[in-house]
Order: C-alpha cells, then sequence, then structure tokens
C-alpha cells in the first residue's frame, strides 16, 4: 500500500523556490535569445556570401545561361598572288623564252627569230610537253649536254641513247652572227656522210659549255671555216666571249645555233661534270621539264 505524504512548504522555502524558478525562466530566455540571434547571424551570413545549394538541388532547380553568341569575323578572300616580274634578262629578250628544268637547276633560253624554222619547231615540241621527262643523254665535260630524244623517256639504265626524232628534220639555217658560245643552244644532226645538206634532227639539241681559246687558236679555227664560207671572219664581241666564257668554235657553221642561254650558265657546268657511262651518258638520269616563258 502506497502512502501519500501531504503537500507541506514553508514560507521561506517557497520563497527560495520561487526566486529559483524565476531565475531558471530568465537563464532559457536568455539562451533562446542568443540561439535566435546565432541562427540569424547565420542566414545573413549565407546569403551576403553567395553560398549555394548542393549540387543535386542546382540541378534541378537552375538552368544553364546562355553561351554569349561570338561574332565571327567576315569571311575575306585570299587574292591570287600577283605573278612574278619577269627577270631583266626575260624581259629584254629579243626573242621567244623558254625554261629548261632539270635537277640541278633552271636554265632560260631565248630563240633566235633569225631562225624560224627552228624556232617555230622548239616552241611547237615545248608547247605539247614533248621535251618533258626527256634526258639529256650525253654529256661531255669542257664540250656539251645534248638531249631531246624520245627513246630517253623512261630509257632502262645503260641503254645507248641518241637515235630518235619525232620523224622529221628542219633545214639548216647558218647565220655567221650566232656562234657556239658558252649556253649556245643548237641543233643535233646526222653526219655529212650520209647527211650533207645538214639537216637538223627535228627535236635533238644539245647546249654549249666548251672552253676558252687564245687569238691563235681563234685564228686558225677562222681560217678553216672562210675556207667553205668565204668571207667569214670573227667579230671582236665574238673573240672576246670565246677568250672568256669559252665555247666551241669548231663547229661554227656546221651545226644550226639557233638560240642562247640567257639565265643559268652555271647548271650546264653541273651537268656536264656528271660521272658518264658508255655513250656518254650520265650514271644517273639528268630529266628535263620545259615551259614557254615568252612567246612570239
Amino acid at each position: 500500500m502506497i502512502f501519500l505524504q501531504p503537500l507541506f512548504i514553508s514560507p521561506h522555502a517557497a520563497y527560495d523556490s520561487c526566486i529559483t524558478f524565476v531565475t531558471s525562466i530568465f537563464t532559457a530566455m536568455k539562451r533562446l535569445y542568443i540561439s535566435l540571434v546565432g541562427c540569424v547571424a547565420l542566414v545573413l551570413f549565407s546569403s551576403a556570401s553567395g553560398c549555394k545549394s548542393n549540387s543535386s538541388t542546382t540541378d534541378k532547380n537552375t538552368s544553364a545561361a546562355p553561351a554569349v553568341q561570338q561574332t565571327q569575323p567576315a569571311q575575306v578572300s585570299t587574292p591570287e598572288p600577283a605573278p612574278a616580274a619577269p627577270s631583266a634578262a626575260v624581259a629584254s629578250a629579243k626573242g621567244p623564252v623558254v625554261k629548261i628544268s632539270t635537277p640541278f637547276g633552271d636554265m632560260t633560253v631565248m630563240l633566235y627569230n633569225e631562225t624560224p624554222r627552228h624556232r617555230d619547231n622548239f616552241l611547237k615540241l615545248a608547247g605539247e610537253k614533248f621535251y618533258d621527262g626527256l634526258l639529256f643523254h650525253r654529256c661531255i665535260n669542257t664540250f656539251m649536254i645534248q638531249g631531246g630524244d624520245p627513246q630517253s623517256r623512261g630509257a632502262a639504265a645503260g641503254v645507248m641513247l641518241g637515235g630518235g626524232g619525232p620523224g622529221y628534220t628542219i633545214p639548216a639555217e647558218f647565220n655567221a652572227a650566232f656562234l657556239h658560245k658558252k649556253g649556245a643552244l643548237c641543233a643535233a644532226r646526222q653526219g655529212d656522210q650520209i647527211n650533207p645538206r645538214k639537216e637538223s634532227s627535228g627535236s635533238q639539241f644539245y647546249i654549249v659549255q666548251g672552253k676558252t681559246y687564245t687569238d691563235m687558236e681563234l685564228n686558225q679555227m677562222e681560217a678553216n671555216i672562210a675556207a667553205k664560207n668565204p668571207g667569214f671572219k670573227y667579230t671582236d664581241a665574238q673573240r672576246t666571249a670565246y677568250k672568256t666564257i669559252g665555247g666551241t668554235p669548231m663547229l661554227d657553221m656546221e651545226y644550226t645555233v639557233f638560240g642562247e642561254v640567257i639565265d643559268g650558265l652555271s647548271v650546264i657546268d653541273n651537268i656536264a661534270t656528271q660521272k658518264t657511262l658508255r655513250g656518254d651518258r650520265p650514271e644517273k638520269d639528268v630529266t628535263m621539264k620545259m615551259e614557254i616563258i615568252k612567246g612570239k
């Protein structure tokens, strides 16, 4: 059996209890106030510092800002490069000009208008790309380099060349004004025994390298040529050319000279000094390609 004790509190104890109760309430309210102030401060600080929600919340509620459209630069057409200005030699050339490209560099040749048959034939073949891919198949140092045989295109190593052509010849066009100085462009031909009229090959040509000569040597050659061509005589300019840059004067008035190299004389030397095999054919093929730079 549970006995309930009667409730009895003295006045002094009641007073103490009241004071304790009030103090407790004040302390609780103080703590609540401090907590409320702290929460308000935390909220204000979070808003001011730009705090973000977690990624899952942001992905659901925030759309990405649109990208700024970049202004594209206007398309500007690239102008075609201006054609290269012709060299002084080409600009001053008095006849058609053809560039002969080789693995050793380019030679620019001018054709003489005074030898029209050879000029026109050479331009025709060059324009038809007849010469492209052919070889300088016969090269003799201090003499000349020869090419233009159509049988040389793709010819196997060691094969003798020099007997091919387009199937026709060109009548000789000898002119005492055009001689075999270094750089002279001349027509090859068959020997006098089977070609007494000294007609030129339809396609084969040679470019003179030669060597220099003395006045005494030139006097002797001049006399030999004059014996077949009365009145022949070297001019002072021709003698100077043979004594300085050189040539092959023994061929004068025997083979048609129809042009000359006006740029790239050193290329002749580079080709002529190549190691050769049987038939004076270079051990390594020396190909050619032609381009008409200036027509008639």
